[in-house]
């Protein structure tokens, strides 16, 4: 780490062109990585909002907060990247300013946040934040609100996996379960959540005629998971089939190759010993 001059402004000047040397090498190892575009940008509260579904918020107050849970901005997407390095110059002048009066000892204010699971988003203070990350400042003081969410943000890590968290939530409204049931229901692709999404409707659909009066989504969503995705799932794990996938995963092939080759929504040990052969696996990369 450079040294110091003792000069506020100079020492404020070099922190800044470090921190943009520093963003300009991670974007540019990213690249040669082939990483995704999105790694390195900064988490947008909007998107993330709408992903998990907002149900309500609550204010905190002034609270210590680590530096390193804040991850996204309300606002300023643009202007720093995923470690709150600058962007571009144009944030300059300000940043060098805050800087240079907080190496000259003068009292900043508290940065404004809001609270999404650990993660936190800047509403206000986006320039104290980077500094805080370039002077490697463990804790910060901040004005926090809460976000209570329809389903948990835990597993956001970059800008991309808001469209599995946006599919989950979507499915989670057509198939409403709970508890441990709702836990056990998780693909990877997140196309396969509107999938299964249409398979349990099916299959309420048949249920409801079966029994001859309506069931509501609540209804039908436990009675196929205790009814119909169980079962399943435990006889594709006494024939040890699909290992390599989710039980969901395992549960939408099946469901595929079953009516494709005996057209009929039936389930047997028979049927299960007919798809078996025809099971795919997964190739998993190999270790470094």
């Amino acid at each position: 780490m450079a040294r110091d001059t003792g000069f506020p402004a100079a020492d404020a000047e070099n922190d800044f062109s470090r921190q943009r040397r520093r963003a300009e090498l991670s974007r540019l190892v990213s690249w040669l990585r082939r990483e995704p575009d999105d790694v390195n940008e900064i988490l947008p509260f909007d998107e993330v909002v709408a992903a998990v579904g907002r149900v309500g918020e609550r204010s905190l107050g002034l609270q210590v907060i680590p530096v390193n849970s804040i991850v996204g901005s309300v606002d300023r997407t643009r202007d720093f990247d995923r470690f709150f390095r600058p962007m571009s110059t144009r944030v300059r002048e300000r940043w060098q300013r805050l800087a240079a009066a907080q190496r000259r000892g003068e009292s900043v204010p508290p940065i404004q946040v809001y609270r999404i699971g650990s993660m936190h988003f800047v509403s206000d203070g986006h320039h104290r934040v980077s500094i805080a990350y370039a002077m490697h400042w463990s804790t910060i003081d901040a004005y926090v609100t809460e976000i209570q969410t329809k389903i948990s943000p835990d597993g956001i890590a970059q800008r991309g996996d808001l469209v599995i968290k946006d599919h989950r939530r979507l499915f989670l409204t057509r198939v409403p379960l709970s508890g441990p049931q709702r836990a056990a229901v998780v693909v990877t692709d997140p196309w396969e959540y509107a999938e299964i999404s249409q398979s349990v409707e099916a299959w309420g659909f048949r249920l409801m005629q079966e029994v001859g009066e309506f069931l509501s989504r609540e209804t039908v969503a436990r009675r196929w998971f205790g009814e119909e995705f169980l079962p399943v799932v435990r006889m594709l794990r006494a024939a040890q089939m699909l290992p390599d996938h989710t039980d969901a995963e395992a549960y939408l092939w099946v469901a595929r190759e079953r009516y494709r080759l005996v057209r009929q929504h039936v389930w047997n040990d028979e049927i299960i010993a007919e798809l078996s052969h025809l099971a795919p696996r997964r190739h998993r990369p190999a270790s470094p």
